[in-house]
């Protein structure tokens, strides 16, 4: 038991290093706090709550990895290198996918009180 409660330390250790040290996060992290103000003061149904909340777990997931991706291509090498690159490329697409996806959700869920 002791170790699964140390695991959730080390968990939210990550999640402040995180906000810390990499702005993309914190950029993202930021847009679902706004999103969930947002549900709160438009009073949004369970479904949207649902959608919204899901699609910022992936938003901020895929970024978390990403993050993570970089750091260890980059103890691999910091030299310039192609695979390397397609590497991070692809990492930094999986996010970018899923942001343009939250954006279009936040777009339905929140259009129709503007």
């Amino acid at each position: 038991m002791k170790n699964f409660i140390r695991s959730f330390g080390f968990a939210f250790s990550g999640i402040f290093k995180l906000l810390r040290s990499e702005r993309n996060f914190a950029i993202q992290f930021l847009a679902m706090i706004i999103a969930v103000i947002a549900g709160f003061y438009f009073s949004i149904t369970v479904s949207e709550w649902l959608t919204i909340l899901c699609i910022s777990a992936l938003v901020l997931s895929l970024e978390a990895l990403n993050s993570a991706i970089e750091k260890v291509c980059d103890l691999y090498s910091t030299e310039e290198d192609s695979r390397i690159k397609l590497i991070k490329d692809i990492a930094a697409g999986a996010v970018f996918i899923s942001a343009i996806f939250a954006g279009v959700i936040g777009v339905i869920v929140f259009g129709k009180y503007f």
